[in-house]
């Protein structure tokens, strides 16, 4: 019990201190960080085969302290613990000499307490509690970025809390239909309000993963926020934290079936959110930006594994999950390298960085073979799995996720030949090989994706475990199914193929993929989404706008109505008043012959 508190407690009170810490005291806010991520190590690797749950008075009302531990939630606070100890290692070099590094050092310390909290959370408020508190984090570690990171900071808040709005509906109507908020006595069958309220959770968590429709800020966050921010939390914890919930949801909070609607749906918004973000990735000529698109389209893989609620498909989606996180922080990190040793992340003023970085560009190699799924690296195999299990529930998602695969591969081709094999650059400072605290978490993480590769039953049978008796067997080793194999092999000869004709044609690697940017019929389509015409959130601001002065001028009009025209009105009939009682004598005379004849007319009428 001590241990659980401690997972959330050392790192918030860590990163409390840490803001209190003066800048002149040189090396005492790193070594905060270092230590205390180190001891969340520590300690989730002492309680990871650990079942235990803790129930402690809160709130009353039914709300208690509420806390479980179990294989699941041990497996993923493991995961946070050994990224956040990795990317504060690389952020002690990267964020050296910023005055705003003591604030990102105590962000990143408080998201891993909140990240452990909600985890661990067994009680649906307690899990919105910590969900919500990440908020503030996100926006804190946006905001010290480079000058003008406000407007995302503000973006992501917006984005992020308003699916939080969503998913705090669904936690209560789904205490309400339970009769508990202790998630662990939650098994609700689908169907009326069970269904909106799955809807309204599943909201929230995919908003906290990073998929589409809530993914727009994660690509301004790429170039407006620090270093790191992307390694942590779009690349690590944000998918961890996400894809759990959304896990819990199908697995144990409801009652998910393959042929539920709700099902397809999950699977649908996987594969929208794996093809448009990869297409999107595809045409990017800045380095973290491209790297940010493929977070977002990571996650899709997932999103749809878990969608299939077919073991296979679930299995591969969990797996999938910790092997994003894992190849996708390391090519944060590498892209945060080029751009501290070489200045900027630009594609076409980069070239010939292998030479010169060769440990990151090694490190940059493997985790490009493993998102893009060649074997015997592990995104291969959770890909294949994910596959497997989209091929179970219809040849569309299959292709759709296939489709993923070719367009990844040949993003990573153009990325890796533009920046590490392409014609050196003239850039105008000598680039050299980054600093050891830089490559040494880039490098576990690279061993990571080739012995999670090679010995994939290491993790795998962490992960089945989480299915109970859905599981009819393991899927470790190679894939049952080489027929999907030997597809996943044409698809990546298909992306070989395309990238040298889009050399070719272009002449330059960071232009081997303009003849699908500019073909005929996608061109004037990606000319809108890169003016975000797509982009729900600054639709949502044009409609704003449009309303706002719309609202305006019914304003101007209802002011018109009474301080123009009611008073023009008033000041014509006064006048007419005046000039009919002018005084005369005669005039009244008539009026009155006048009013009686229309009296008497109207009598013997």
């Amino acid at each position: 019990m001590n241990l659980i508190f401690l997972t959330i407690l050392l790192p918030l009170a860590a990163g409390l201190l840490t803001l209190a810490v003066p800048g002149r005291w040189r090396g005492v806010r790193e070594a905060l960080l270092l230590l205390a991520t180190l001891a969340g190590l520590v300690s989730a690797l002492l309680f990871y085969k650990t079942t235990l749950t803790v129930n402690l008075p809160w709130v009353g009302f039914g709300l208690e302290l509420s806390f479980r531990l179990y294989q699941f939630s041990a497996f993923i606070v493991l995961a946070v613990a050994v990224f956040s100890f990795l990317v504060a290692l690389y952020s002690c070099w990267s964020m050296a000499g910023r005055p705003s590094a003591g604030q990102f050092f105590a962000y990143l310390l408080l998201t891993v307490a909140f990240t452990n909290g909600a985890v661990l959370a067994d009680n649906l408020i307690l899990f919105l509690f910590f969900g919500e508190a990440l908020l503030l984090t996100i926006f804190g570690m946006i905001i010290i970025g480079r000058p003008g990171a406000w407007r995302t900071a503000v973006k992501a808040f917006i984005i992020v809390g308003a699916a939080d709005l969503c998913l705090m509906f669904g936690v209560i109507l789904t205490g309400k239909l339970a009769g508990t908020f202790a998630m662990s006595q939650i098994n609700l069958p689908l169907g009326g309000p069970a269904s909106l309220a799955f809807i309204f959770m599943m909201i929230g968590a995919l908003a906290k993963s990073g998929s589409m429709p809530f993914h727009t800020w994660i690509p301004d966050a790429a170039l407006d926020a620090p270093l790191p921010f992307m390694a942590l939390l779009p690349a690590a914890l944000e998918k961890l934290l996400g894809i759990y919930f959304l896990a819990r949801l199908t697995l144990d909070l409801f009652q998910l079936r393959p042929e539920s609607w709700l099902s397809t749906l999950l699977m649908v918004i996987g594969a929208l959110t794996i093809v448009l973000a990869v297409m999107m990735a595809l045409i990017q000529k800045d380095y973290k930006k491209l790297l940010s698109y493929h977070a977002i389209s990571q996650v899709g893989y997932m999103i749809l594994g878990i969608g299939t609620a077919v073991p296979v498909g679930i299995v591969g989606g969990l797996f999938h999950l910790l092997n994003n996180a894992m190849y996708k922080s390391c090519l944060f990190l590498s892209g945060g390298s080029v751009e501290e040793q070489a200045g900027t992340t630009d594609l076409t003023r980069l070239g010939g960085l292998f030479s010169k970085m060769p440990v990151t560009g090694a490190c940059f190699v493997v985790a490009a073979l493993s998102i893009s799924g060649v074997p015997p690296f592990n995104g291969f195999f959770s890909k294949e799995l994910v596959y497997a299990g989209a091929l179970e529930r219809g040849w569309t998602f299959y292709a759709a996720a296939l489709a993923g695969s070719f367009l990844t591969a040949a993003s990573f081709l153009k990325l890796g030949h533009a920046v590490y094999f392409g014609r050196a650059s003239g850039q105008d400072n000598p680039v050299k090989e980054a600093a050891w605290p830089a490559l040494l978490p880039m490098i576990v993480i690279a061993g990571g994706c080739v012995l999670f590769g090679v010995y994939n039953a290491l993790p795998l049978h962490a992960i089945e475990p989480v299915l109970g008796a859905r599981l009819a067997h393991s899927f470790a080793g190679g894939p049952e199914n080489w027929w999907l194999v030997l597809a996943t092999a044409v698809v990546i000869g298909l992306a070989l193929a395309n990238h040298f004709y889009g050399v070719k044609r272009s002449g330059k690697a960071a232009g081997a993929s303009d003849h699908i940017h500019y073909a005929p019929g996608l061109a004037p389509v990606y000319d809108l989404a890169e003016k975000k015409y797509f982009d729900p959130y600054d639709l949502g601001l044009k409609l704003a706008g449009a309303l706002a002065q719309f609202l305006y001028w019914c304003d101007r009009a209802i002011d018109w109505l009474y301080e123009s025209l009611a008073v023009g009105l008033a000041a014509a009939f006064s006048g007419l008043l005046r000039w009919c009682h002018s005084g005369n004598l005669s005039n009244y005379a008539v009026w009155a012959l006048a009013g009686a004849a229309a009296v008497i007319y109207y009598i013997i009428r």
